[in-house]
């Protein structure tokens, strides 16, 4: 059975903002769900962590919310992604890509590339 890890610090708003861009208007339960799957199960997202990020991400404009019925016919809150949160999405994806980048940099590295 695999163990879960838990997101790591400043990455879960990444991964909220991905997952609304490419799923959708979803409900907070629905996001932590969903970056579970796509992480293979690897992820945990704690349901403590992942509120606070969608609402700072709200208070900054990069998704906003609105309540509507659940596939239970519950009520709650949906949010996406708005045009700030795309830029904001856009932004940080290059950020990532240019640190992996530069980490790789150093798993490829040997004594004779620095002589």
């Amino acid at each position: 059975m695999k163990q879960k890890k838990d997101v790591q610090q400043g990455t879960l708003a990444l991964m909220v903002l991905k997952t609304l861009e490419v799923l959708g208007p979803l409900h907070g339960y629905g996001v932590a769900r969903r970056i579970e799957q796509i992480s293979g199960e690897l992820l945990s997202v704690n349901q403590g962590t992942l509120y606070p990020v969608l609402l700072r991400l709200e208070q900054d404009g990069a998704v906003a919310s609105e309540w509507a019925p659940s596939e239970n016919n519950r009520r709650a809150r949906f949010y996406r992604l708005t045009r700030v949160g795309q830029k904001l999405l856009d932004a940080e994806k290059r950020n990532w890509e240019q640190t992996a980048a530069i980490i790789s940099r150093f798993f490829e590295v040997k004594a004779e590339d620095l002589a």
